[in-house]
């Protein structure tokens, strides 16, 4: 997953001591943008530890994982690991939330298949318009002159 948010902190190394030898590992704190700001603990652990070249302020993309556990209460922890932190916009970097590029509008036109704009609507259709009455028929009974001479007798229409 990525994050890009703005440095608020960077807390102290803390050291120990495991069946593996000694581990590493460092805190950071970062806040994203929006209406409702959300405060978000890192955390770096072993050789990957980099944050310290960032300054507070400074618009980071942060690529992390999600980790849960449960403890030895029965309860669950959450931990954000970072596993990569660069300046935000830097190559490779595509800002995903908070602090990047501004997004098109709702139903704003869309590039295209080769770049040409489309327009986010149809042009105008004219206005509806009723139908015209045709023209006004003559009797429809009448026999024409024709059908009139083919069969003197037969009074019928058809």
């Amino acid at each position: 997953m990525q994050l890009t948010a703005r440095l608020q902190q960077i807390l102290p190394v803390v050291t120990g001591q495991g069946q593996n030898g000694e581990w590493r590992r460092q805190e950071f704190i970062v806040e994203t943008d929006g209406q409702y700001p959300k405060k978000v603990c890192f955390s770096f652990f072993g050789d990957r530890i980099n944050i310290a070249q960032y300054a507070p302020g400074t618009v980071l993309a942060v690529d992390f994982d999600l980790e849960s556990r449960q403890g030895n209460s029965g309860g669950w922890f959450t931990t954000a690991r970072a596993w990569k932190v660069e300046i935000a916009g830097a190559a490779g970097t595509a800002p995903q939330q908070g602090y990047g590029a501004p997004q098109p509008a709702y139903n704003a036109p869309q590039p295209a298949y080769g770049g040409a704009p489309q327009p986010a609507y149809s042009a105008p259709q004219p206005a509806y318009a009723p139908p015209q009455p045709a023209a006004p028929a003559g009797d429809p009974f009448a026999q024409t002159a024709a059908a009139a001479s083919e069969n003197p007798s037969d009074d019928l229409p058809f």
